[in-house]
């Protein structure tokens, strides 16, 4: 899995690895099931702290994206692909909106209206 970070993004790095670590999953570089490399060896690979790699991770897990296992590392969630495709183009609509000038209610407004 080869990860970069752009360093001209103003996102916070944890964001940026996050961001990384979701597109390589949506463009199926890793699968449901796949073993991520260990977070010191991420952050080696990218410039970063361990930490900052821990909270990209952490936020991952909490999408539902990723699966924490003790003594088996962290692992793709079953079914990730499909969520990350959807949760990117969820961010994409959100950020669209916003420079449109709705807000994040009015957005779930129009979402439900259009069910």
């Amino acid at each position: 899995m080869l990860l970069r970070l752009n360093i001209a993004d103003n996102r916070p790095l944890h964001e940026q690895v996050a961001g990384a670590i979701r597109r390589a999953i949506a463009e199926g570089e890793c699968g449901p099931g796949d073993r991520l490399p260990p977070a010191r060896e991420l952050s080696l690979a990218l410039g970063v702290n361990a930490n900052t790699v821990l909270r990209g991770l952490r936020a991952l897990r909490d999408e539902g994206l990723l699966e924490f296992r003790r003594g088996r590392g962290v692992t793709v969630a079953g079914g990730a692909d499909g969520r990350s495709a959807l949760l990117e183009r969820v961010r994409e609509l959100v950020a669209d909106g916003a420079r449109r000038g709705y807000g994040k209610a009015e957005l779930i407004r129009m979402i439900e209206e259009a069910q």
